[in-house]
């Protein structure tokens, strides 16, 4: 006996989709940190008393060395008289850096530039440019904060990441510091003091500043010119000017002017090093450091060019979410008005028709089933197919021995087989198939097959219910059935273009399954399958939503994977057997050129995009902006609270489970949208499923106020 095996997902296949969306993040924290977004802290630190600084320190000059054994007590040495220090802070600048160093190297000048590692990894080139000028480098942080407020650990991963950076771009580190919003010594306070000497234990020199000519505030040349120039004849200074952070058309400028006024008094000019007599504080590194910085160059450059790629994709999710919600609620109303007029479908159907029960090891469920057909107020005959179960299916039908049920007994072959199995063996024209976990409101069938009533109508969708909603899982899939399947049916119904009849309630016209050949086990989503068949074949597909069925929906997270796992796959199997459709003519090419393309949209290109609107919300609220990302996902949430709320009182549900819509957001979305991956990537890895039994319960009943 031939059993359907247990799906059993590869933990590669597991784990693809979890790394894809972690590479996802990891790629915006990336191209966050070169553009100063993620870690942002943009609080200032004001002055304060200076009781634990060092006189000397406070007296000297611009270069203060607390390194090794020096750290306790600090010494600080001055720029050397005819000596002036050229020094460049928060770049380089691809607009601004450029002609700087052209300036330089045009008067034969060496400076020094105190980059952030959040510039260096996105404009590499020109810290390689800088070096082979022969320009000293200093470390100025990675995303430029006042340091008093960061803990050591912060301060660490701040030099560390822009050596990183520095090894990446030029094969180098640097052992020069200068802190972000830093003067000169003299404003060196009992905050920032702790910093410097924390910075000097681990071998930095850090350089502060003798004239700064503030032209990050753009005063005019002529102030900046004046602001550089020495107070006392002849003593050396080490200068302050930027070479990013805005518009630097003025420091461009005034730079020509410091320096020919410089030369013009004698000055030299000299890095911070050469000033100090120093070898330099640019070294080469090799070996994995080396590797280590390229490696991650490579990938902030790969990550900031992606960017814009992602937020294209972002904004295809949002058109396509929005663009979905404005066809429901424009086509939702429509659809319930039309389905008040009863008459619409034409002469009542009053015929007996055929229940098909395709069961597999359905002992749990089976009896409630059948006790649900039993009351039914429309004339049928249920034929049950045991398809080879291995528990006692087949003995409880036989035991109830109810006179308008037929029994056929099978090997097993699967979903598909036992259905052509019952139509061929259908007494009628018209064929309800339903699983054999669900159960029938009385009404039902009588619902479901009125439709028929016109001659152009070949299948109709049934109305699904969770039955066991009121644990969380069902409660989530509750709200899922209401908005995401019986919603999308009513705006697929009235483009006429309904995919998928339901497998719990559907009903066909057998003359349209003969037509179509059957039902097919080509896919694992037979339901769609057929019903994107019978479309082609140019019969009507509607929506019957009075005709509700109660069915037992996973109970559990590993058992909601498995089937949305077999769905999605199915589904994407169907969809690939029917592309022909596209370029057809008739009934298919509309179905083709329509249906498909939205069903393709809705309900596989936005849902595999869908992990790019969480990552988006996690960078935000991790690395961003938090306020403004959590209004607007509340907003979000809202107009889904707002959408669903309509559609349950469309449904004339109880909208107190939508209590739990947030929590799904949260939880039961992305486990969606990751099924989903895990069946596009098996689907393109050429992986095969097969129909799968879940453990039931068989707890779902008619509920009593139905």
């Amino acid at each position: 006996m031939r059993r359907p095996r247990r799906l059993a997902a590869p933990p590669l296949r597991f784990f693809m989709p979890l790394s894809l969306l972690a590479f996802l993040l990891a790629l915006l924290v990336l191209r966050g940190l070169a553009t100063n977004e993620a870690f942002h802290d943009s609080r200032v630190a004001d002055s304060v008393d200076k009781t634990t600084v060092p006189k000397n320190l406070l007296k000297g000059g611009p270069v203060i060395d607390a390194r090794g054994a020096k750290n306790e007590h600090p010494v600080s040495y001055r720029i050397p008289d005819r000596t002036v220090v050229l020094s460049f802070d928060d770049g380089p600048s691809p607009e601004w850096t450029p002609k700087i160093l052209e300036l330089l190297e045009a008067r034969d000048i060496r400076a020094s530039f105190f980059v952030t590692g959040g510039m260096t990894a996105r404009h590499p080139e020109l810290i390689r440019q800088i070096v082979a000028d022969g320009h000293e480098l200093g470390v100025h942080t990675f995303t430029h904060p006042d340091l008093v407020y960061q803990s050591h650990t912060r301060i660490s991963w701040e030099l560390a990441q822009t050596q990183l950076a520095l090894a990446g771009a030029a094969g180098v580190h640097s052992s020069l510091f200068r802190p972000p919003y830093s003067s000169n010594a003299a404003a060196l306070d009992d905050w920032t003091y702790p910093v410097i000497k924390y910075v000097g234990a681990r071998g930095y020199l850090t350089a502060f500043i003798d004239r700064d000519t503030d032209d990050w505030k753009r005063p005019g040349v002529e102030e900046i010119v004046k602001a550089a120039m020495p107070t006392e004849p002849g003593a050396g200074e080490m200068i302050l000017l930027h070479d990013a952070g805005g518009d630097r058309s003025q420091t461009l400028t005034a730079l020509v002017q410091i320096i020919d006024r410089l030369q013009a008094q004698g000055y030299r000019f000299a890095t911070v090093s050469e000033a100090l007599g120093a070898t330099s504080a640019t070294t080469p590194v090799h070996g994995f450091p080396l590797w280590a910085g390229k490696g991650y160059i490579w990938a902030t450059q790969f990550a900031v060019l992606t960017l814009p790629v992602l937020i294209g994709m972002l904004a295809v999710v949002g058109f396509l979410n929005f663009g979905r919600f404005a066809l429901m609620l424009v086509l939702a109303p429509l659809h319930a008005r039309r389905s008040k007029r009863r008459e619409a479908w034409g002469v009542p159907v009053t015929e007996p028709v055929t229940v098909l029960v395709p069961a597999y090891n359905e002992r749990e469920c089976i009896a409630n089933t059948l006790n649900s057909l039993a009351a039914s107020d429309h004339p049928i005959e249920v034929i049950v197919i045991d398809d080879g179960s291995s528990d006692e299916t087949a003995e409880i039908v036989e035991e109830m021995d109810l006179p308008f049920v037929r029994l056929i007994r099978q090997v097993n072959g699967g979903k598909p087989s036992a259905l052509n199995t019952g139509i061929a063996a259908a007494s009628y024209d018209i064929v309800v198939m339903m699983d054999g976990d669900t159960v029938f409101e009385p009404s039902t069938v009588r619902e479901l097959v009125q439709p028929f009533g016109d001659p152009s109508v070949g299948a109709v969708a049934g109305n699904a219910k969770v039955g066991n909603r009121d644990s969380l899982i069902g409660a989530w899939q509750h709200i899922e059935y209401v908005l995401g399947h019986n919603l999308d049916r009513r705006m697929y119904d009235m483009l006429g273009v309904i995919p998928t009849i339901p497998g719990a309630v559907g009903a066909f016209r057998k003359e349209a399954l003969q037509q179509v050949g059957g039902m097919s086990d080509d896919t694992l989503a037979e339901d769609t399958d057929i019903t994107i068949a019978v479309l082609c074949d140019g019969w009507r597909v509607v929506y019957a939503e009075h005709a509700r069925a109660w069915t037992e929906a996973p109970a559990s997270l590993q058992q909601l994977w498995s089937q949305r796992y077999r769905w999605s796959y199915g589904s994407m199997q169907a969809m690939w057997k029917h592309r022909g459709a596209v370029t057809s003519r008739g009934p298919a090419g509309r179905f083709g050129r329509l249906g498909l393309p939205l069903v393709v949209l809705f309900g596989v290109v936005a849902p595999l995009l869908a992990p790019l609107v969480d990552m988006f919300f996690l960078y935000g609220v991790l690395f961003a902006d938090a306020p403004i990302t959590l209004t607007s996902w509340g907003g979000f949430i809202l107009l889904q609270a707002a959408l669903s709320w309509y559609a349950f009182r469309l449904d004339r549900e109880k909208p107190w489970h939508l209590i739990s819509l947030p929590i799904q957001q949260l939880v039961y979305r992305q486990l969606m949208y990751i099924v989903l991956l895990q069946s596009a990537i098996t689907a393109m890895t050429g992986g095969r499923l097969r129909w799968q039994k879940l453990r039931r319960t068989g707890e779902v009943a008619v509920p009593v106020e139905a």
